[in-house]
């Protein structure tokens, strides 16, 4: 059974860093797209930044040269390193992840394209 597990939110002020992980388990396939996305309230959820298990990797204009994210040597758990943070920031972070297939162009941004979500974690900035 696939599982993916968000950690690392927490409450910083502007200009403060986080550090997200989600680790996944379960999965045997070793081509997959893993995504993070937020959601803010009263908004729509948003993809933030996509990786592909051949390296590709997209980050949303928004958070672009502020966030950074990266997969540890077992190739189980991405990290979103999240510098400069902005109020606009504020959101409820998912981890999602698609196996057996990588981030095709045209739908790595769309919720549907992923199979498996975790269940997020807050990060609120102050200002």
């Amino acid at each position: 059974q696939v599982q993916l597990v968000e950690s690392g939110g927490g409450s910083v002020q502007a200009g403060g860093s986080l550090r997200l992980s989600c680790a996944a388990s379960g999965y045997t396939s070793s081509t997959y797209c893993m995504s993070w996305f937020r959601q803010a309230p009263g908004k729509k959820r948003e993809g933030v930044v996509t990786f592909d298990s051949d390296g590709t990797i997209l980050y949303a204009n928004s958070v672009k040269g502020r966030f950074t994210i990266s997969q540890d040597n077992a190739k189980n758990t991405l990290h979103l390193q999240m510098n400069n943070l902005e109020p606009e920031d504020t959101a409820m972070y998912y981890c999602a992840a698609r196996f057996g297939a990588f981030c095709a162009y045209g739908v790595r941004w769309l919720e549907s394209y992923y199979t498996y979500w975790g269940q997020g974690t807050q990060v609120t900035v102050s200002s």
